[in-house]
């Protein structure tokens, strides 16, 4: 039997894999808790808090984390709410966010890293802040999977 010639592969451009993100949505009455990042991506842009997941963390256990490291305060029963596929052209870097709620229970919110955030605060969720992180820009204008809920509401579809 004849051999196969081998076929080339064709050299491609070296790209960055996907990061998995974690955005904890943290609210209190009819307000979200929100930071002002200043790191990249997007420095000076207003976000829930969040970070990377760890090698062996569930996004559960990211989302408690989280929620103490970047703003000091104590959330429970945390649950997955959507995903957003997240890519910042100019740094080029790509995040899938997996969107997390948990439960505000105690904990006056204050900036834990002065490398992470500069303003930190309770916002209504009618009246946000400008100009928003794209992974959180994404989730409100419902470029999410599954798709967009009423944040205003107690039940989610």
């Amino acid at each position: 039997m004849p051999q196969q010639p081998k076929r080339k592969r064709t050299a491609r451009p070296k790209m960055p894999r996907p990061q998995i993100g974690v955005g904890v949505i943290i609210s209190k009455e009819t307000q979200v808790l929100l930071i002002k990042r200043v790191a990249a991506p997007d420095e000076g842009v207003w976000s829930t808090p969040g970070g990377h997941l760890e090698y062996g963390e569930s996004l559960q256990q990211c989302a408690i984390r989280e929620a103490q490291e970047e703003a000091g305060v104590t959330i429970t029963a945390p649950v997955f709410r959507a995903i957003t596929n997240d890519v910042f052209e100019r740094e080029r870097r790509h995040y899938l966010t997996v969107w997390i709620e948990g439960t505000y229970v105690s904990g006056e919110p204050t900036l834990q890293s002065s490398r992470e955030a500069s303003e930190i605060g309770w916002f209504p969720w009618d009246a946000l802040p400008e100009p928003l992180f794209l992974p959180f820009e994404h989730l409100l204008t419902g470029q999410c999977d599954p798709a967009l809920w009423n944040f205003n509401e107690d039940e989610v579809p």
